[in-house]
């Protein structure tokens, strides 16, 4: 697939500027050059600009991560997979089992592995457990090339299909009062972290107004106009620059002054950000459950 250099710097978080300054001085990435002589960069480019990007966060100078041949950086991801392992043997026995059934396409396999799983530890500790180390394996795989970006479609269709048939099992009637906006940004569609915050809060008997993935800010305004949602709940989980996250969070924190604004998602990016004062971030999944066990009480 041919990318521009917009398109690393959108899936990538790294500003078009510092992608040409590592380019410049550290000979990061070599882009190719179409009939034309239009500059365009491959998926290869995308993933070792990825990297790159884990490595200098991981303390790793920038000149010394640009230098690493893509050998050695793929020693550095196979040490990233080993310690993905759950120490618990038997989540660990459900993601392997799990992993082997998704890329072989076995839907039948899949479905009964994931329904026992849910079965024996419930669906919070399975999403804890086992599904959201399982989404995370896969990434780490498509960028050693063990995977194609299929099989994450595929395994992300029916863990979708599983949530959604979760959250239609929860009855409506005798919900609270308190009612909570769930939405993602207009360029995030990764929705199952999103599915899962809606299935915790119907399960706590919360009013949720679900609005899903690529939401234009226009259309929560127009939600909330209505609704008047006491909480709003998005996640960023795509990498993008400090300076567009931050500009998205304050027109959220001025716009729904009135609203408790809650964030969660890439802890990398979230970490970095100044957070406006009505906006929280919900680090792990207990800062949710805290906050509705709170309210219950």
């Amino acid at each position: 697939m041919k990318l521009s250099i917009s398109n690393l710097e959108q899936l990538s978080g790294v500003s078009i500027h510092t992608i040409r300054i590592w380019e410049r001085r550290y000979h990061a990435l070599e882009p190719q050059r179409s009939s034309g002589g239009t500059r365009f960069y491959t998926d290869q480019d995308l993933k070792r600009l990825l990297n790159i990007v884990s490595l200098q966060q991981a303390g790793v100078k920038i000149s010394q991560a640009c230098s690493l041949s893509a050998e050695e950086m793929d020693e550095l991801l196979a040490q990233d997979l080993k310690t993905s392992i759950s120490s618990d043997a038997n989540h660990e026995f459900y993601i392997s089992q799990l992993l082997k059934a998704g890329v072989e396409y076995d839907e039948p396999s899949f479905t009964t592995l994931l329904d026992r799983c849910i079965n024996d530890c419930g669906m919070l500790d399975s999403y804890k457990e086992v599904i959201f180390p399982l989404m995370q394996r896969l990434g780490l795989m498509w960028r050693l090339d063990h995977i194609c970006p299929a099989h994450e479609h595929f395994i992300s269709a029916i863990v979708r299909q599983k949530l959604m048939s979760a959250i239609n099992s929860i009855p409506i009637a005798n919900q609270k009062e308190t009612t909570w906006l769930l939405f993602l940004p207009e360029d995030e569609g990764h929705d199952i972290p999103l599915l899962f915050a809606n299935f915790i809060l119907r399960s706590h008997g919360v009013k949720v107004v679900y609005l899903g993935e690529r939401v234009p800010m226009d259309s929560i305004v127009d939600a909330q106009n209505t609704i008047h949602a006491e909480n709003l709940l998005f996640f960023m989980v795509r990498q993008r620059p400090i300076k567009e996250a931050a500009d998205y969070l304050a027109e959220l924190a001025r716009t729904f002054t009135g609203s408790n604004i809650y964030l969660a998602g890439n802890g990398k990016l979230i970490g970095e950000l100044q957070l406006p004062a009505n906006v929280t971030w919900f680090s792990s999944i207990s800062s949710l459950t805290q906050i509705l066990n709170g309210e219950n009480g």
